[in-house]
C-alpha cells in the first residue's frame, strides 16, 4: 500500500500497517506476492515542454493530442506496445520486444523530423526516448516500478532531442536484427541507479530500408556561433582499468559544467562532444561537425596509486595546439582530485581560450568585426583603464550593441565603463556615470538573469553608487553563480577592500588571480585591493600592492594614487609625491575632491586617505 499522506485514522492506519514485517503481513494475507517480469521498457518524454508551455500553453497541449492521436498511438499499436502510463509530457510503455520497441521509437522521431520541417526551431515538439531491456515489479494495476522502469527514464533524460538512447541490454537484442548506425557512449553513472550503464545512441537518420543518407548528408558543416565556441571531447582512458572510464568521462562532464557558466561563450552538449567517444580523433572533422572553433581533449592514465591528467585545447580550423597542461595527484581521494583538476583546468582553460580569440581578431580589419569581436576588443581597450581606454572601449560596446540590441556582454561591458568613469573620476558627472552603467547592467539582466558577468558589473555599480550591501549581495550571487569567473571574484575583492575587510579582500583576489595568473586588468585589480591594507593601517603591505599594480600597468592612474596614499601615510613623502606627479600627468584633472568619490564604506577612512594625497601635493 502507498503511504497516502492523510491525516486522521486512514493516516495512522497506513503508518502502523509499514511497521509490520513483510513475513506478518504474508502470514495475515494482507500482502500479495511480488510479480516480477523480465520486459523492455520505453520511457519518452517532450524536449524542453515547459519552455514550449510558457510561450504558448495552449497551442503546446494542442499540438501534442494531435500528435498523440495522429502519430504516437497508432505507432505504439502497430508496434504491439502497451501504454503503461502518462506523465505530463512523457509516457512509459511496455514491449515484449526490444526490437519492437526500437522499431517504434525510430518511426516516432522519424516522423516528428517530418512534422517538424516547417515548424521554427523555437516552437518544435521534439521527444527524447530511452530504452532498456530490464526487470520489473508489476502492480496489480498494471503499473511497472523498479530499477527496469527507472533505468529507461534516465537514459531518456540524457537523450537529445529528437534521440534515442539504449542500455547495453536492450543494445545487445537489436545490434543483429535492425540495420542501425549506433555510437557507444560508454558507461554512464545515472543518477540514482547505483552501477553505472553502458549507454548507446541510434543515429535516428541512418539505417533506412529506403534512401540511405549519405554521410556528408547525416553530419552537415555547421555554420559557426556568433561567439567563440568549444566542445569538450570525453577524455581517453589510457589506464586499462575500466574503473577509470567514469573517472575520465567525470573530469570531462565538470569542465563542460564550468565552461558554460561563461554566457559568452558557446558550449556544446556533452550528448554530442562524448559521441566521438572510443574513435579515431580528426579534430578538423569534429569541429565542423559540432561547429566549433576549439575542441578540448585530454587523457586519463593511472599508475598504482598515482593519476595524471593531460588536457589540450586546440583550434579546430587550424589543427593548432592553443594551450597544454599536465596534472599529477594521488588516488588517495579520487572526488576530491577530479575537483582540484577539473578546477585547475576550467581556470586555465578560460585565458588561453580568450587569448586565442584576441589574437584571431586582432588579425581582422577593424570595419569587419561583428558584434561578438566589437565587445572583445573593447574589453582590450577596458583592460588598459586609462581615460581613453575608457572611452575607446564604451565606444566599441556602443557600436556591438547597433549590431546586436541582445548583446549581454556588450551590455555587461558598457556598464563597467560607466561604473569606472565614475570610480576613477575621468567622468565629469561620476554620480551620473555610475548611474548609467546600473542601467545598462540591468539592460543585460532583462536579455539573461544568469550571466554572471553581467551581475558582477550591477554588484560593482551599486556598489559605487553606495549601495554597498545591496551591491556586495549582488557581487557575491555573480562568483556562485560562476565560480570561474576572475573579473567577478576581482570586483568582489575589490568592493571588501573598501568596505575595510582586508582578509576576505585577499581572498577573493587571490580567487581572481588563481583563475587568471596572466590577466591584463592586474594593475586595476591590484589597485583596489590595495585600499585594504591602507584602511587596516597596514601601509607598507598597501606599498607593495601599490607597486605592483603600477608595474603591471604604468599607465594607469589608480595605481599611482594608491601606492601615493599608501607611502604618504607611512611617512614616505617623497616618493608618494613623485606618484602624485605622475598621477596628473596621466590625468592633468585629477584632484582630492575627485577622490572623494571614491565608495569608501568608512568615512574616516576616506578622509584619511584624502588627506595622505594633499600631504603628498595633490591639489583640492
Amino acid at each position: 500500500m502507498r503511504a497516502s499522506g492523510d491525516h486522521g485514522f486512514l493516516g495512522e492506519f497506513t503508518v502502523t500497517f509499514r511497521l509490520l514485517s513483510r513475513s506478518k503481513l504474508k502470514s495475515r494475507g494482507m500482502m500479495p506476492e511480488i510479480v516480477r517480469r523480465l520486459t523492455t521498457i520505453f520511457a519518452g518524454d517532450v524536449a524542453g515542454y515547459s519552455r514550449l508551455a510558457a510561450a504558448d500553453e495552449e497551442g503546446t497541449v494542442s499540438r501534442l493530442r494531435a500528435l498523440r492521436q495522429e502519430l504516437i498511438e497508432p505507432v505504439i499499436a502497430a508496434h504491439s506496445g502497451r501504454t503503461v502510463k502518462l506523465t505530463g509530457d512523457g509516457r512509459l510503455i511496455e514491449f515484449a520486444s526490444v526490437v519492437d520497441a526500437v522499431r517504434c521509437a525510430l518511426d516516432v522521431q522519424r516522423g516528428m523530423t517530418t512534422r517538424n520541417a516547417n515548424v521554427v526551431p523555437d516552437r518544435r515538439i521534439e521527444f527524447r526516448i530511452g530504452i532498456h531491456l530490464g526487470d520489473v515489479i508489476v502492480e496489480s494495476d498494471g503499473d511497472l516500478m523498479g530499477d527496469g522502469v527507472n533505468i529507461a527514464a534516465r537514459l531518456e533524460g540524457i537523450a537529445e532531442p529528437g534521440g534515442i538512447c539504449l542500455s547495453v541490454d536492450a543494445f545487445r537484442q537489436v545490434r543483429d536484427k535492425i540495420a542501425l548506425e549506433v555510437f557507444d557512449l560508454g558507461d554512464k553513472k545515472l543518477k540514482n541507479i547505483a552501477r553505472p550503464v553502458r549507454v548507446y545512441r541510434i543515429d535516428v537518420g541512418a539505417g533506412r530500408a529506403s534512401s540511405p543518407a549519405a554521410p556528408d548528408a547525416r553530419k552537415p558543416t555547421l555554420a559557426l556561433p556568433d561567439k567563440p565556441s568549444i566542445a569538450v571531447l570525453a577524455f581517453e582512458n589510457m589506464s586499462g582499468d575500466i574503473e577509470q572510464d567514469y573517472f575520465a568521462d567525470g573530469i570531462a562532464e565538470d569542465i563542460i559544467t564550468a565552461l558554460a557558466r561563461f554566457r559568452q561563450f558557446h558550449v556544446t552538449a556533452r550528448n554530442s562532444s562524448f559521441t566521438y567517444k572510443g574513435q579515431a580523433i580528426d579534430i578538423k572533422k569534429i569541429g565542423r561537425e559540432l561547429g566549433v572553433r576549439y575542441v578540448l581533449e585530454g587523457s586519463v592514465r593511472k599508475a598504482a596509486e598515482r593519476i595524471r591528467i593531460t588536457a589540450q585545447l586546440i583550434d579546430a580550423e587550424s589543427g593548432n595546439h592553443v594551450w597544454a597542461d599536465r596534472y599529477d595527484g594521488r588516488l588517495e581521494n579520487i572526488f576530491d582530485l577530479q575537483d582540484e583538476i577539473t578546477n585547475t583546468i576550467a581556470a586555465a582553460v578560460t585565458p588561453a581560450f580568450a587569448t586565442a580569440e584576441m589574437q584571431r581578431v586582432s588579425r581582422k580589419h577593424p570595419q569587419n568585426l561583428d558584434a561578438w569581436e566589437l565587445t572583445l576588443r573593447a574589453g582590450q581597450s577596458f583592460a588598459l583603464a586609462g581615460p581613453a581606454d575608457i572611452a575607446e572601449a564604451r565606444e566599441l560596446a556602443q557600436r556591438a550593441l547597433l549590431l546586436d540590441r541582445q548583446n549581454t556582454a556588450a551590455l555587461a561591458m558598457l556598464a563597467f565603463c560607466h561604473v569606472s568613469d565614475g570610480w576613477w573620476a575621468y567622468s565629469q558627472s561620476p554620480q551620473a556615470s555610475i548611474a548609467e552603467g546600473i542601467k545598462a547592467a540591468r539592460m543585460a539582466l532583462q536579455e539573461d538573469n544568469s550571466d554572471a558577468d553581467a551581475l558582477a558589473s550591477l554588484g560593482y555599480g551599486l556598489f559605487a553608487a553606495r549601495q554597498f550591501d545591496e551591491g556586495l549581495d549582488v557581487l557575491r550571487q555573480a562568483v556562485a553563480l560562476n565560480p570561474n569567473l576572475a573579473n567577478g571574484f576581482a570586483r568582489y575583492s575589490s568592493a571588501l577592500a573598501f568596505c575595510g575587510d582586508y582578509e576576505k579582500a585577499k581572498e577573493a583576489f587571490n580567487s581572481a588571480i588563481r583563475l587568471s595568473p596572466r590577466d591584463p586588468r592586474l594593475g586595476n585589480w591590484l589597485a583596489q585591493v590595495a585600499i585594504a591594507p591602507f584602511i587596516a593601517g597596514r601601509y607598507q603591505e598597501g606599498i607593495d600592492y601599490g607597486r605592483r599594480a603600477v608595474q603591471s600597468n604604468p599607465s594607469f592612474m589608480g595605481g599611482h594614487r594608491v601606492l601615493a596614499g599608501n607611502l604618504s601615510a607611512s611617512g614616505q613623502l617623497e616618493e608618494a609625491q613623485r606618484e602624485v606627479a605622475e598621477m596628473r600627468r596621466l590625468v592633468p584633472g585629477v584632484t582630492v575632491a575627485a577622490t572623494r568619490w571614491l565608495p569608501f564604506r568608512d568615512d574616516e577612512a576616506r578622509e584619511r586617505y584624502c588627506s595622505a594625497l594633499a600631504r603628498a601635493g595633490l591639489p583640492e
